[in-house]
């Protein structure tokens, strides 16, 4: 199977994760997507694999997806903030053949696996 984290190795959420997917015997492909930064066809794939959208995948602890949120923001201008803002795209995200989910609780990446 196909496993891709996109990780930030600073969150104890993300290594969380990671420490579950090699104790099911999986070796993830690990997208460090602060240090590569966001597409929007990524983006848009994996908003619509988790079935949240794009607005449903902001970081809500961050002070401007709170901001985007609160102005009514469309979905181009939240995929604009989270490609110039990496930070703003909650973590971690679990993404393999069977669809992507937001690991939030962990426990839902389960259900991809």
């Amino acid at each position: 199977m196909t496993v891709t984290l996109y990780h930030n190795p600073k969150c104890s959420t993300s290594r969380k994760a990671l420490e579950l997917l090699q104790d099911k015997g999986l070796s993830p492909q690990v997208i460090e997507y602060l240090k590569t930064g966001w597409d929007a066809a990524t983006l848009d794939r994996l908003a619509a694999s988790t079935g949240k959208g794009l607005g449903g995948m902001l970081r809500m602890r961050e002070e401007e997806a709170k901001a985007l949120v609160a102005a009514g923001a469309s979905d181009d201008e939240i995929r604009a903030a989270m490609i110039a803002n990496p930070v703003l795209v909650e973590r971690p995200i679990v993404e393999t053949a069977k669809g992507a989910r937001v690991g939030r609780p962990l426990e839902t990446v389960l259900e991809v696996l």
